[in-house]
């Protein structure tokens, strides 16, 4: 059932108020789901929906998406000593384009300040590299598609820090999936199948997000759980018409003794000609491999101008 804008928002509005017994616990498969009032009138079936968004792609969908565009980024990554100082930075402003099936990039404005490059002139820490292959495009890329099909993120053909930064990529990209190659890993991240069901709190809400309604989907772990999953915090503002999700929060931990992280993420979407694209990226990440020092990084992207 679809509400008026007027009626949603006085909905929205009054049930900020002290209300809150009208909640509503329901059980989909193995997850107990509460449901805000606003939920429940909307006659929501829950069990659909979890199996919408367990089968959701089009979070990783929009990243693939600006393969194909032209956009400019206003870049800032900073990194930062183990009391919070600045040790390095890079604020850059680069244009994307996208010609005959090939993208290349232009650096329009960069300042730099500490050992933000090596002596050779690659990046002297691995987030910035990380970054890098994200939204950085070197020479010429030819012949990318956005289709996701069975085009997974794999870290078969990797090793050492290319490996790491791979796995970040695909807990990234993958948020709450499983994800085959992690080692003492795969099995904490699928939090929305039965295994990792008992170890979160989980509450479907409505609101305005973004210029549109949305589910928002919030997931946080039980007490007593931490160790046993990666995925801490997420909250996913889900469109009530075609379920693509409009922004994400998330935060992930882990430790091992090769490999730790903590790190969160928040990422905002737009849509340009019929494709939903990121339109805002931040990163605060905390992270240590071995035989590499620990690095403390935070970086944001703002996309815009897409063509």
């Amino acid at each position: 059932m679809k509400f008026p804008a007027l009626l949603l928002i006085g909905l929205l509005v009054n049930f900020k108020l002290p209300a809150q017994g009208k909640d509503s616990t329901v059980q989909a498969g193995t997850h107990i789901v509460t449901l805000s009032e606003v939920v429940v009138n909307t006659g929501l079936n829950v069990n659909t929906f979890i199996n919408r968004i367990r089968e959701d792609s089009s979070f990783y969908k929009a990243f693939k998406n600006l393969r194909l565009l032209g956009f400019t980024s206003i870049n800032d990554i900073r990194m930062l000593t183990a009391d919070g100082g600045l040790a390095a930075s890079l604020h850059s402003k680069t244009r994307q384009f996208r010609q005959n099936g090939c993208r290349s990039m232009t650096v329009l404005e960069e300042s730099t300040t500490g050992s933000f490059y090596d002596a050779n002139g690659g990046y002297d820490w691995y987030t910035a590299a990380m970054y890098a292959s994200l939204f950085f495009t070197k020479d010429t890329v030819c012949g990318e598609t956005n289709i996701i099909g069975n085009n997974q993120l794999t870290i078969s053909d990797k090793k050492g820090m290319e490996k790491h930064k791979a796995q970040l990529k695909m807990l990234f990209f993958n948020p709450g999936k499983r994800i085959t190659g992690l080692p003492f890993m795969s099995s904490k991240t699928e939090i929305f199948g039965d295994d990792l069901a008992p170890y979160y709190d989980m509450d479907i809400s409505l609101d305005l997000y973004n210029n549109h309604t949305c589910y928002v989907l919030h997931q946080k772990v039980k007490p007593g759980y931490e160790d046993d999953v990666v995925m801490d915090e997420m909250t996913t503002w889900f469109n009530d018409s075609t379920y693509e999700v409009e922004g994400r929060n998330y935060s992930l931990s882990y430790a091992a003794a090769v490999y730790d992280f903590k790190v969160s993420m928040e990422v905002k979407m737009t849509r340009f000609n019929g494709m939903t694209v990121p339109s805002l990226i931040r990163y605060n990440g905390n992270w240590k491999a071995i035989f590499k020092k620990r690095e403390r990084g935070v970086f944001t992207a703002t996309l815009f101008d897409f063509e």
